[in-house]
């Protein structure tokens, strides 16, 4: 019994499970590892293609938002353009059509010297003058009305002062009073949207020549109008100054 208890354990078998332990367990966080990386690979390719993506889309946008802004600066660089013709062109528009109170500008020649004056349909024009409180002038009509028939030229006189010790330029605009009477009145000779400088103290007579279209005495809208009120308002002439438009009103 005593060699027997002398004898050293046998430890080959104990031995060999730990090596088998110790080589699964290698085994598996390699495997884990592995895993993890793999994982990691494929959570990172996405994301490389999302970043070209929003690499694409970001050079997308900024094309657009250059294209958008260089056609607002074209539109910014039209309007101001359009804000310095507007006034002239729509000043055209109406002088040509007599819309907005304005009197016709410009006359036929040939329809001055043919035409027929509608003797029966008397009709009464008043002046009208205003200044504008920006320009130091006495201006007032030379007379306050004058009867008129269709188609029969009439000469009219304002009287315009600078009673300042510096001269000053001023421009005037007109309208006629109901408005819709303004296509048939035609201004021969006027003042109007010229500059006029008067010199200190100085003071000058401003003529207007016009007739009324024979053929207000045709238009059914002109049958109860016997009055027409033409008027005109100075304002000082400034570089860069806008003038109000013809406005819209009745008697």
């Amino acid at each position: 019994m005593l060699p027997l208890l002398l004898r050293p354990p046998f430890s080959p078998p104990l031995t060999g499970c730990v090596r088998a332990l110790h080589c699964s367990s290698q085994w598996i966080m390699r495997s884990r590892a592995e895993h993890l990386l793999r994982r990691q690979l494929t959570s990172r390719l996405p994301m490389r293609r999302h970043s070209r993506k929003s690499r694409s889309q970001e050079e997308e946008w900024r094309t657009r938002n250059k294209t958008v802004l260089t056609y607002i600066a074209a539109a910014g660089v039209g309007m101001i353009g359009l804000s310095y013709a507007a006034v002239p062109l729509y000043r055209l528009y109406c002088q040509a059509t007599g819309l907005g109170g304005t009197a016709v500008a410009g006359h036929d020649t040939d329809q001055v010297e043919t035409m027929k004056p509608v003797k029966e349909r008397v009709i009464k024009v008043t002046f009208n003058a205003d200044t504008h409180a920006g320009i130091q002038w006495n201006f007032r009509p030379q007379q306050t009305e004058i009867y008129v028939v269709p188609g029969e030229t009439a000469l009219a006189f304002y009287r315009a002062k600078n009673p300042t010790n510096k001269p000053i330029i001023g421009i005037s605009t007109y309208n006629v009073v109901p408005f819709d009477a303004g296509q048939y009145f035609n201004k021969i000779q006027c003042f109007c949207f010229e500059e006029q400088r008067l010199n200190p103290h100085e003071e000058v007579d401003m003529p207007v020549f016009f007739y009324i279209d024979p053929e207000f005495d045709d238009d059914p809208r002109m049958a109860r109008v016997d009055t027409i009120t033409l008027s005109y308002t100075f304002f000082e002439a400034k570089e860069g100054q806008q003038l109000p438009l013809p406005g819209y009103s009745y008697n």
